[in-house]
């Protein structure tokens, strides 16, 4: 009664079991798959350490372990109980320490074998596994060492069934799929069987959260270091086999066919088109020749035409300069004097030399009147202008703000400091579009937009490729420097008088001349040099002609003076400086 009492509280046991005879057992008992019983064994184990024991030889399954049935663990423990249950051993006599008895081992080993959950999660940590990888190998025995290797691991897989490493003549598909299988390994082995604390063995709820946190890092650990196991079993394996090496060999000798037999065609198609363009360049480079020659002497006339024009215009330009220079600009008083001689550039900056000559020929008639009268116009055809260019760029900064919707558009004064700066600083300025952009982000009243160089670069190039000319750019550039200096100077028309101090060289006075420069001359020469920077052609003609009172070489002097005097104030500064850090 005990004994079924007992069979009656194991898992798993159905009523059939009970239902066995001894002698059914007895008979089961000489298959040959069961070890012998080994009861010097058994009494050896330690009911304590029941989690180390190799469970398959405690139930007598070292033969088989992993591959043993459900039905074979079922009969080996049934082996095991008829001979071993505290009991039977009872009842022959033999004293039981029901605290410390070696049944309690193969409890255990059926606890663990009998219920597939743990008995996966103990197969995956067999100690009789070998998780060791081949490190090297001969040809004649690589398909012999790895074919067992693979063949022990495959026990691991998810998916069945597992390709076999095949042999030497194995082919190239039957070898690729199978190291494809193996790359994309996916292992059901798992490690809850060495997790060092039960999660039932928490006292709290937190306790046996926090012990499961540490159990699932260990096995995800441990997991980790099986599939880089795994990888690295491949790896070896693709280095080693000789069928890879062969196939490797062979793709790299195809390629070199390859590649040789394309650049024989490409020498023998080389060699006929070679023949073919000699014959044809003969007869190209002759017509080039007259069709180089005809370009050239279009472009030399073309040339020369521009050049005619460029002088006649200018030609006109002088006269006129000349005409309303020898006028005195048409004035009827001082103060009229800056703005006729501001007017006068507007004047040959905006006309055509039609306009120009048409001019020269009504201010031989009508003087005073027919010079305001055009003064009027220009401004107006300026102003005309400058309003369309503004139109333009508008429109352009719209576009460009829709196309990439981060752009802010750009205002009309920051297009006017645009066309300044690209005015007072010309092509070759070392880093120019970053210097544009710096004085114009200086300069801008707003403050709110800070433009990069990229943008002002963009811009510039959009208003060049407008319609309208680099004069239309010029003279508004011009406009705005004339109309900064009249506000600059609007609250004090009456120009003193004072003489300037002179620093003339007595050796250098020939060819110049010797009347001091009054406080009025100084400011017309400052504006043109201003309204003229370095890269104007013939500047400081067009300088003199701004101080109708001085030459040329007037004005050049004048300028090394002055140059002569900020580098003599900047050195004395830093003389006092250096004097002042040495006290």
């Amino acid at each position: 009664p005990a004994f079924l009492s007992f069979w009656q509280s194991q898992p798993g046991v159905t009523t059939d079991v009970l239902t066995l005879q001894e002698d059914d057992v007895l008979e089961d008992e000489k298959s040959s798959i069961f070890d012998e019983d080994n009861v010097s064994f058994l009494r050896s184990l330690d009911p304590k350490e029941w989690k180390d024991q190799d469970h398959y030889a405690v139930l007598g399954l070292s033969k088989l372990r992993h591959k043993a049935t459900d039905d074979d663990i079922k009969r080996a423990y049934r082996i095991k109980v008829l001979h071993h249950h505290p009991d039977k051993r009872k009842g022959k006599g033999e004293e039981i320490r029901p605290d410390d008895d070696y049944f309690t081992c193969i409890t255990k080993a059926w606890e663990v074998l009998g219920n597939p959950r743990n008995r996966r999660s103990y197969d995956s940590i067999d100690p009789l596994f070998d998780d060791s990888i081949p490190t090297a190998s001969k040809k004649s025995t690589f398909f012999e060492t790895f074919g067992k290797t693979f063949e022990e691991n495959a026990r691991w897989s998810e998916r069945q069934p597992v390709p076999k490493l095949g042999g030497a003549l194995s082919p190239r598909e039957q070898v690729d799929r199978f190291y494809s299988f193996w790359y994309n390994f996916e292992s059901w082995r798992e490690y809850s069987y060495l997790d060092e604390e039960e999660t039932e063995k928490g006292q709290s709820r937190e306790e046996r959260r926090w012990i499961e946190k540490q159990n699932k890092v260990t096995r995800a650990r441990r997991k980790k270091e099986e599939m880089a196991r795994i990888r690295t079993l491949v790896d070896t394996a693709y280095e080693l086999d000789p069928r890879v090496l062969k196939f490797k060999q062979d793709e790299k000798d195809r390629k070199l066919a390859m590649k040789q037999a394309k650049k024989d065609a490409i020498r023998a198609r080389f060699e006929e088109e070679e023949r073919k363009v000699q014959e044809a360049e003969e007869a190209a480079r002759k017509l080039k020749e007259q069709a180089d020659a005809e370009e050239k002497a279009k472009q030399d006339a073309l040339r020369a035409e521009r050049e005619a024009q460029k002088k006649a215009l200018k030609k006109e330009k002088t006269n006129l300069r000349k005409l309303v220079k020898a006028n005195s600009y048409y004035v009827t008083n001082d103060s009229e004097m800056i703005k006729h001689m501001e007017s006068l550039e507007k004047i040959c900056e905006s006309m055509d030399i039609d306009g120009i000559i048409k001019l020269v020929s009504d201010l031989s008639l009508n003087g005073r009147e027919d010079y305001i009268k055009a003064i009027t116009e220009a401004e107006q055809r300026i102003e005309q202008e400058r309003q369309e260019l503004m139109e333009v760029a508008k429109r352009s900064s719209s576009n460009q703000g829709q196309g990439k919707g981060n752009l802010a558009p750009w205002s009309s004064e920051q297009l006017q400091l645009l066309i300044k700066a690209v005015n007072i600083y010309p092509a070759g300025t070392s880093q120019r579009w970053d210097v544009v952009a710096n004085f114009i982000n200086q300069h801008n009243a707003s403050g709110n937009v800070i433009r990069s160089a990229k943008e002002v670069l963009a811009k510039a190039k959009n208003l060049k490729s407008s319609d309208y000319s680099k004069n239309v750019l010029k003279v508004a550039a011009n406009e705005k420097a004339y109309d900064n200096f009249e506000k600059e100077h609007k609250s004090n028309v009456d120009i003193d008088a004072t003489t300037s101090q002179r620093f003339d060289n007595p050796a250098e006075q020939q060819g110049y001349s010797t009347t001091p420069w009054t406080a009025k001359e100084q400011q017309l020469l400052e504006q043109a040099l201003k309204t003229y920077p370095a890269s104007t052609a013939e500047r400081w003609d067009k300088i003199a002609e701004c101080v109708p009172s001085r030459s040329k070489k007037d004005c050049i002097k004048r300028y090394k003076e002055l140059v002569e005097l900020v580098k003599a104030k900047k050195a004395a500064q830093a003389a006092t400086t250096a004097a002042n850090k040495t006290k």
